[in-house]
């Protein structure tokens, strides 16, 4: 086992969220010790930007811990103990996009469900492999703790193509939903343990535990009042709390009133009601504007404000975002198998699912890895909501390492979000004009579809 302090590199340094997740690591330095932390993003001008804010965090904690800014990979990756991914192909601006093609055919706008969170995957599974191996060759048997997104249709690439990476793939959108349930229960959220079964943004909570009592039934008579949020919605913390979030909290109040027997992932408000949030969606301003013009904006203007006078607004904070993947990186370090909702291979752990399955379920964090815990069958309604969006998300992968446009477009038709072939075909294709630096391939299957 790998014996502390720990190198770490975070790549996508650049990410507004670095900041964040460094305040996080700073906070249990006790709890995991670090000699150096290396911020590493192939967009060097952004991240120039971010690391002296980064720089400000680490100081007012340590004095000892090296601050290490690259472009270069070897610099970054060298005999790493842990790397944090977080890219963003394309950044905001593709982000933006993503949203807003979907929107100008009256389909869900999101970024990681429906069209544009397949069109994401298109772009970030090569580059994720990419980063892989350049991880393999540079650092000593490190353990890459991912959170990019689409977190679903990233670990389905990583296992067809690295099957054999050392990389936990990870989402807070479950700890997120932890934390809300722990408020609306009056409990601290390491209190509650869960029960959850699905794919990533694609999945329900089956029971919710505190002190071995299954406290769903008085969640689902808080839910039909006010969605997951407490009744003063005061518990929410800054990364969920602007209005597009608050009303997604609260979206899961008519999915509970339809299917009460489990508590839904947020996300399922994508694909359960796509008609109503369209409905309430801008299409000339959506979620990426929101984050560009709240959290970006913010994180610059304080970063600028630093370089002028030396004092730090506080412009970001310590959310779930951070403390899971910093709770993720010490079981893995320390083998402290403790319980955490992760990505992995399903492996019979839902019995009637496929085996080779990448599903979000509970999982034991050793120093080797994760360790599911058995779900057993589950019901027939979601076993084929689940079948569906993983058949979804697998044609997708084929896509992007077939450059098959025709894959891609069975693919964007079989997802929920989608009414009909045309809408798919539509929307795919204002995609591949908007995505051309990123999917040559899929490009030219496209173009010379039409020439044939």
């Amino acid at each position: 086992m790998t014996k502390p302090p720990f190198i770490l590199a975070i790549a996508g340094g650049g990410s507004t969220y670095t900041p964040g997740i460094v305040k996080s690591l700073m906070v249990r330095l006790a709890d995991f010790p670090l000699a150096e932390i290396r911020l590493y993003d192939i967009d060097g001008e952004r991240q120039d930007i971010i690391a002296p804010v980064v720089e400000k965090v680490i100081r007012d904690h340590s004095q000892s811990i090296k601050l290490t800014v690259t472009t270069d990979p070897e610099v970054a990756f060298s005999h790493a103990h842990f790397v944090f991914a977080q890219m963003r192909v394309g950044q905001y601006k593709m982000r933006e996009q993503d949203e807003k093609i979907p929107l100008r055919h009256g389909v869900v706008g999101q970024e990681t469900c429906g069209p544009g969170g397949l069109a994401y995957g298109l772009r970030t599974i090569l580059p994720m492999v990419e980063l892989i191996d350049l991880v393999e060759r540079y650092a000593d048997n490190a353990w890459i703790v991912n959170y990019s997104n689409p977190a679903a249709i990233v670990a389905e690439g990583v296992r067809r193509l690295r099957p054999q990476a050392r990389v936990l793939n990870i989402c807070d959108m479950p700890v997120a939903a932890m934390r809300n349930i722990a408020a609306v229960l009056g409990v601290d959220r390491e209190a509650v343990t869960v029960n959850y079964f699905g794919l990533n943004h694609f999945g329900w909570f089956t029971q919710v535990l505190v002190d071995g009592v299954d406290r769903l039934p008085q969640l689902r008579e808080h839910i039909a009042r006010f969605g997951l949020l407490t009744e003063d919605a005061a518990a929410t913390d800054p990364q969920h709390s602007d209005p597009s979030w608050v009303k997604t909290w609260r979206n899961i109040k008519p999915l509970m009133d339809h299917f009460p027997e489990y508590l839904p992932n947020p996300y399922m408000q994508y694909y359960l009601m796509p008609n109503q949030i369209v409905e309430h969606q801008n299409p000339d301003y959506t979620r990426a504007n929101e984050v560009m013009d709240g959290r970006e904006k913010k994180l610059f203007a304080a970063a600028a404000e630093y370089k002028r006078t030396g004092i730090l607004p506080d412009a970001f904070h310590v959310g779930v975002h951070g403390s899971f993947i910093v709770d993720v990186a010490r079981s893995l370090a320390f083998d402290l198998r403790q319980r955490h909702l992760v990505i992995v291979e399903n492996r019979g752990a839902i019995a009637n699912l496929p085996y080779d399955a990448m599903v979000e379920v509970p999982a034991y964090i050793t120093a080797n890895g994760p360790e599911a815990v058995t779900v057993g069958k589950i019901p027939l309604f979601y076993k084929g909501l689940i079948e569906q969006q993983l058949a979804c998300e697998q044609l997708l992968v084929e896509a992007t390492l077939e450059g098959s446009y025709e894959k891609a477009l069975q693919a964007f038709t079989l997802n929920r979000t989608v009414p009909t072939m045309q809408h798919a075909k539509a929307i795919l294709d204002d995609m591949i004009a908007a995505n051309q630096d990123y999917w040559p391939q899929l490009e030219q299957a496209y173009k010379e579809g039409i020439a044939q």
